[in-house]
């Protein structure tokens, strides 16, 4: 790209032409895609697919910025923090990360508030990273259905 884009400016301010062979080897050379960032806005609703211990395994559908299944490992690791492992799964690609947040019980919800961080991605997503996302939703302590909320720029 950057020898084709010198030989268009040689070519102006007649500094003399590139030969075929240059411009058309400097074609072939691949490009790097620019990363695209969105400010991403999901939520998801999810029903427990099992249980074991203090940790809850959850599925349900995502939607907002980017639609798919999600599926939620939470782990209630002290009477007031919960870590979370998230793999999102939407059309051409995927998305996963972890996260952390403090939790409190509010009647019959245990409500949470923290961070999450997108670390790996695949297919169009290969190249997915966010720090830092805002990780809220709350657990219903009469089945264990979560309900999750996400948001944050994301690049990918």
């Amino acid at each position: 790209m950057f020898a084709v884009t010198a030989c268009v400016y040689a070519g102006l301010y007649g500094l003399g032409t590139a030969s075929a062979a240059t411009t058309s080897a400097s074609a072939a050379t691949p490009t790097a895609s620019a990363a695209r960032s969105v400010s991403l806005n999901e939520s998801g609703r999810l029903h427990l697919t099992s249980k074991k211990g203090f940790t809850l395994n959850e599925q349900g559908s995502a939607s907002g910025t980017i639609t798919g299944t999600i599926y939620i490992h939470l782990h209630l690791s002290s009477t007031s923090k919960v870590t979370a492992e998230v793999s999102i799964y939407p059309s051409g690609g995927s998305l996963s990360g972890a996260g952390s947040a403090t939790y409190r019980v509010e009647g019959g919800y245990a409500v949470f508030t923290g961070t999450l961080a997108i670390t790996r991605g695949s297919g169009k997503y290969a190249h997915a990273h966010a720090s830092a996302l805002r990780f809220t939703g709350q657990i219903q302590r009469r089945n264990d259905a979560v309900s999750v909320q996400l948001s944050g720029p994301l690049s990918f």
